[in-house]
C-alpha cells in the first residue's frame, strides 16, 4: 500500500466514511508536505478556506491553496519548489504534472480578484478521473499580519507557516465585500464569514485595512467597512449564496436559518482585534 493510498483510508477512518472530495484533501496534504521539504515555508505562509479546512476544521470543502510571502521580493516563486513537490507525491506512490494557469482562462469570480502578480498552477494526476489543485502564491501581498506553525502528520510529521485566525478572518472579509460578483456569487465566503463569528475569532482590522488599500487603494475606516458589508449583505441574493456552498458541506440542513436578516446579524457580533 503506497504513502497515497494509506492516507486515503486514514481520511475515511477519520471522516466515518470517505467523502467524494478525499483524493483531493489528501493531494493538498501532500503538497504542504513537498512545500515544506523544499524550505518553501521560510518565505511564504498559508491562509484561505483550505488553510482554515485543514489547521481549523471547518466543515466545508475548500479547493483551492492560496500562500502568500512573508515580505515583498521578486526572487521567490512556485516554480522554485516544483521539484520538491513532484518528489513529494513520487514518494506517495502518484505522479503529477504542475502546468500554469493562464489568468485569462480563469473563472470570472477568480480573474475579479486576482492580481497581476500573483502566479497559479494547477497539480494534477490521472486515475479513473482527472485529480488536480489549484495553487496560488501572491508575490507582492499586502502585509500587516501575523503568522504561527501549524502541524501536520501525515505524510510525516512537519509544520506548516499559516496566518493567524484573525488575519485569516480579515483575507475572508475583504473577499466577502470586495470580491467581484459578475454572475455568481461565492457563497462560501458567506459560510467561512458564519463560521468566523460562531467560534468567536476577532477580526484583525489593520490587516483588513492594508487589503483593501493593496487591492483599490482606497483609506477605509471601521465604520465605513461595516456599512460597506451591511450593503453587501442586505443585497446579496441567499438563494444565490446557498446554491454556491451546496457542494462544499454533506449536511445541507445547516443552511436553514440563513436568510439576509441572519447574516446582518451576524456582522452585529463582530469582534475586532
Amino acid at each position: 500500500m503506497t504513502i497515497y493510498e494509506k492516507m486515503l483510508a486514514q481520511y475515511g477512518e477519520k471522516h466515518e466514511a470517505a467523502t467524494p472530495n478525499a483524493a483531493h484533501e489528501v493531494m493538498q496534504q501532500i503538497a504542504l508536505a513537498g512545500l515544506h521539504r523544499g524550505g518553501f515555508f521560510d518565505h511564504a505562509a498559508f491562509y484561505g478556506g483550505t488553510c482554515l479546512r485543514i489547521f481549523h476544521d471547518l466543515p466545508r470543502f475548500s479547493e483551492d491553496m492560496d500562500f502568500s510571502l512573508i515580505e515583498k521580493r521578486d526572487d521567490i516563486h512556485l516554480e522554485n519548489y516544483f521539484q520538491a513537490i513532484e518528489r513529494e507525491f513520487q514518494m506517495a506512490g502518484l505522479s503529477v504534472t504542475i502546468t500554469k494557469k493562464d489568468k485569462k482562462v480563469l473563472g470570472r469570480v477568480e480573474s475579479a480578484f486576482l492580481k497581476e502578480n500573483t502566479e497559479t498552477y494547477e497539480i494534477k494526476f490521472q486515475t479513473k478521473k482527472t485529480v488536480k489543485i489549484k495553487i496560488e502564491l501572491d508575490t507582492d501581498p499586502p502585509l500587516q499580519f501575523e503568522t504561527e506553525q501549524k502541524m501536520l502528520l501525515q505524510p510525516y510529521s512537519f509544520m506548516v507557516r499559516c496566518f493567524t485566525l484573525p488575519d485569516l478572518y480579515a483575507g475572508k472579509m475583504h473577499a466577502l465585500v470586495y470580491r467581484a460578483w459578475q454572475r455568481r456569487i461565492k457563497g462560501r465566503d458567506w459560510y467561512d464569514f458564519e463560521w468566523y463569528v460562531r467560534n468567536g475569532i476577532p477580526l484583525d482590522f489593520n490587516h483588513l485595512q492594508a487589503r483593501i488599500k493593496e487591492f483599490s487603494g482606497d483609506e477605509i475606516d471601521r465604520e465605513t467597512f461595516m456599512e460597506q458589508l451591511r450593503e453587501r449583505l442586505t443585497t446579496g441574493n441567499i438563494e444565490m449564496v446557498k446554491a454556491d456552498v451546496l457542494g462544499f458541506i454533506d449536511n445541507p440542513h445547516e443552511l436553514d436559518i440563513w436568510s439576509n436578516d441572519y447574516f446582518l446579524q451576524l456582522a452585529d457580533r463582530i469582534k475586532f482585534v
